[in-house]
């Protein structure tokens, strides 16, 4: 694939997902106290690979790498997983937040988010921005549930295979919604994509 804006295809799944997996192969190998010291550096790593590259970071990969320094860091330092196995729920419940407050003050930050791939009317936009909102806070809840009441192997692929997935499976489940929805101008794409 070519490079678009300064930016390879290869950037975004290397910066967004290869502190994830260097993660799990470190549990795998050893324990959590060593992966979390695996994914400390690798976060802040992504983050200047991504700015080194295309000199820009997008603002959620800065605070997710700021709520892994954080959270790691005190893991490390106090020893004691909660923090780490706490860092999803802050993260999907300011995701939540921040949709959900945008909508609350008629904004629309997903929109603001996807609206150079989506282009669908402002009222969908401030529905899909709450289904997302509600989505993420049950993604909260259900961190919370399975690190408190599982063992920690099932907290662990639950973070890294579960969270993306159920994401995945849910983004994949707007489709219907977000054609029904889909607005077409003359500056834009006939129809919503795939």
């Amino acid at each position: 694939m070519a490079q678009t804006a300064n930016k390879p295809w290869w950037l975004t799944p290397v910066t967004d997902y290869g502190p994830l997996g260097l993660f799990f192969v470190a549990y795998l190998m050893y324990d959590l106290m060593v992966a979390t010291a695996v994914l400390v550096p690798a976060a802040l790593l992504a983050v200047l690979l991504g700015y080194a590259i295309a000199r820009h970071v997008p603002k959620m990969a800065l605070v997710s790498a700021a709520l892994v320094l954080v959270f790691g860091g005190l893991t490390l330092a106090l020893q004691d997983d909660t923090f780490i196995k706490m860092k999803p729920t802050i993260v999907q419940s300011l995701l939540a937040a921040v949709l959900a407050g945008g909508v609350a003050l008629g904004l629309s930050p997903l929109k603001f988010a996807l609206g150079g791939v989506l282009a669908i009317h402002d009222d969908a936009w401030r529905r899909l921005a709450l289904r997302f909102a509600a989505f993420f806070a049950a993604m909260a809840v259900l961190n919370e549930l399975v690190w408190r009441t599982q063992a920690e192997e099932v907290w662990v692929y639950f973070k890294v295979f579960g969270l993306f997935g159920l994401t995945l499976l849910f983004g994949l489940a707007q489709k219907p919604f977000i054609t029904r929805h889909w607005q077409v101008g003359d500056d834009e794409r006939p129809g919503p994509p795939g």
